[in-house]
């Protein structure tokens, strides 16, 4: 019997390693794996629906659903390739006088795109944990370190919201380096921090403290991206969504299996034992679960957030977001 051919744009993951070299084949699916950037994936899938799936930001994924739940263009799996803590991705100009979150307010920060899913998180942690309103902040958007960047898409953002475009020859990186603006959210590490510019550094000195901190108090390992499915590909064959969603688990599952192995370091990491060891300690045995459940509670946040950052009209329920098929499964 033929397979379908089904092309998706991921990056290249270790727990998608599987997938991409066909050691994990989608049953019924003939899988093209497309390895692209991610920024690259995101734009091109949001604005001419290239590939019949690929991984996606959450935040643009859940601003596109809410925008228009019946005629949205995908249906997501519960499958998170990107997860990351971002109390590290907060970047100041080093004369600026901020020495603390609160010292944010009032202030002029740059943002590559507001609905960026990092950037989401952000100004969602700074507004719970650190005193920083989302709207006590004036935000500025383009590209960091290439001019010309725009939103992938529309926004309608609240009033209270103060966002405007920098100048179309300008970046991010750049007037962070001069002072133009105070601070930075971005998932992306700015290049002069790269190059050890003295005019840029960490809000947080020691930012994994925070992180592990955060993940104590809170139990929550931020979700960054989901997997989506091309509506016109789902609604002509269903199964599609379990079968990918099947296949990622298995992915995982062997990259899960290869952590722990101390013979040979698959990884340029000497100390990766003990990263391993120490991540369990703080998240548990399996920090990096798929499926609806075990991330309501994340999922549930982030969704307050973007409600409250005005990025959808209406606070969205976590069983909105994905394929029913991938919420149950038989019992024998």
């Amino acid at each position: 019997m033929s397979r379908i051919p089904l092309t998706l744009a991921c990056w290249d993951y270790d727990r998608t390693q599987a997938l991409a070299d066909g050691s994990v084949r989608p049953d019924g699916l003939d899988l093209t794996y497309l390895c692209l950037p991610v920024e690259e994936t995101f734009f091109r899938m949001l604005r001419h629906r290239e590939f019949e799936a690929a991984e996606m930001s959450l935040g643009s994924y859940v601003t596109n659903l809410a925008a228009d739940p019946d005629g949205t263009a995908f249906v997501a799996i519960p499958v998170f390739p990107s997860r990351a803590f971002r109390h590290n991705g907060i970047y100041i100009h080093s004369g600026s006088g901020i020495e603390k979150p609160a010292d944010l307010v009032g202030r002029t920060v740059g943002v590559p795109e507001y609905q960026l899913t990092a950037v989401v998180w952000i100004r969602g942690i700074l507004a719970d944990h650190h005193d920083v309103p989302v709207s006590s902040v004036k935000y500025r958007t383009g590209g960091m370190h290439q001019p010309g960047r725009v939103e992938k898409q529309a926004l309608n953002l609240p009033p209270e919201i103060d966002i405007a475009p920098i100048a179309p020859d300008r970046t991010l990186a750049d007037m962070l380096v001069t002072g133009e603006i105070d601070a930075l959210y971005a998932p992306r590490m700015p290049r002069p921090l790269l190059e050890g510019r003295p005019e840029v550094r960490r809000l947080f000195a020691d930012p994994r403290a925070v992180e592990e901190q955060y993940a104590t108090e809170t139990g929550i390992f931020p979700i960054m991206h989901v997997v989506v499915v091309r509506r016109d590909v789902y609604e002509a064959r269903p199964w599609v969504a379990q079968s990918l969603f099947a296949a990622f688990e298995q992915a995982k599952a062997l990259t899960e299996s290869r952590m722990s192995e101390t013979a040979a370091n698959r990884y340029m990491l000497p100390w990766q034992y003990d990263e391993v060891e120490r991540t369990r300690r703080v998240l548990g045995p399996d920090f990096w679960p798929y499926g609806l459940e075990r991330n309501r509670a994340t999922l549930e946040v982030f969704l307050r957030y973007a409600h409250e950052q005005g990025l959808t009209a209406r606070r969205l329920a976590p069983d909105e977001l994905f394929a029913r098929e991938t919420l149950e499964s038989y019992v024998i």
